[in-house]
């Protein structure tokens, strides 16, 4: 099984930029061209939040145009930039969020089972799970635990080192997040967005994986008072592998072409041939 998991597209009404300088909406279709070009293509795709910028429905049918050119479903979750009602709307056909309330779900796939749960927190940035998604979680949890299962939201759970995306990091709930995943040794993987960067970090007995975006990146900065700024460097996603011999394997892929490619030529000098 193979999942493509693609996280913070900002995507902006025509003709607009993301913080006057990011061009998303051309960013995301070049991830959409990328997901294409994959041999094999990924079963499905996972998408970790802030899908637009300010979650305007224009924003969001430019999206829905976007993701209509994929043959594999695609599964969201909002991010502090999206707004609920749009994002349901956006993906009603797929017919797997609830008409009202929070858009917690369960994707029965096999082998891998996915989670999606509801971080957003209207008008603020930072991520909580409410009692509802929390006590939705546990069951989920309870309903297949021989299952491989993986669990998605936005707001990473853990501090990441970048100070003002720790301040924003999931705040409410993160500790009843952690002893109910703690509990569970079927998942695989907590996979978020929201701090546009790869990282990857131990969290209640399994790994928490934070994508990159196809867009902008958070720069770099592990200083205790390092400002708020990103940077254009080369956008990517990850590719989720499952097999059964070695288990979920995660990949980084970047989104635009590079050179080659090539085929590995050895010289004779090389002090590896027998």
């Amino acid at each position: 099984m193979l999942i493509a998991h693609i996280s913070d597209l900002h995507i902006r009404p025509r003709g607009e930029l993301a913080y006057g300088v990011a061009e998303t909406n051309v960013l995301a279709e070049r991830a959409i061209n990328a997901l294409l070009r994959l041999r094999p293509r990924p079963d499905l795709v996972v998408l970790t939040g802030d899908a637009t910028d300010c979650g305007l429905e224009e924003e969001f049918a430019i999206l829905r145009s976007l993701l209509a050119r994929l043959p594999m479903p695609v599964y969201a979750v909002p991010g502090n930039h999206d707004r609920r009602d749009a994002m349901r709307e956006c993906f009603r056909e797929g017919g797997y969020m609830a008409p009202t309330g929070y858009l917690n779900y369960v994707v029965e796939t096999r082998p891998v089972r996915i989670i999606s749960l509801d971080s957003l927190v209207p008008g603020a940035s930072h991520g909580a799970l409410a009692p509802e998604t929390l006590t939705f979680l546990a069951d989920a949890l309870e309903t297949a635990p021989e299952v491989p299962t993986i669990v998605c939201l936005h707001h990473p759970p853990v501090l990441c080192g970048i100070a003002h995306m720790d301040r924003i990091r999931l705040l409410e709930g993160a500790e009843e997040f952690a002893t109910l995943i703690g509990r569970h040794p079927q998942v695989e993987r907590i996979l978020t967005g929201h701090h546009h960067r790869p990282i990857v970090t131990r969290f209640a007995g399994t790994l928490c994986q934070i994508a990159p975006s196809v867009a902008h990146q958070v720069a770099l900065d592990l200083t205790a008072d390092g400002p708020s700024a990103f940077v254009l460097e080369p956008p990517a996603f990850l590719l989720h592998h499952w097999t059964r011999e070695a288990g979920l394997v995660t990949h980084m892929a970047y989104v635009d072409r590079a050179p080659g490619p090539f085929p590995f030529v050895l010289p004779e000098e090389y002090p590896g041939h027998s």
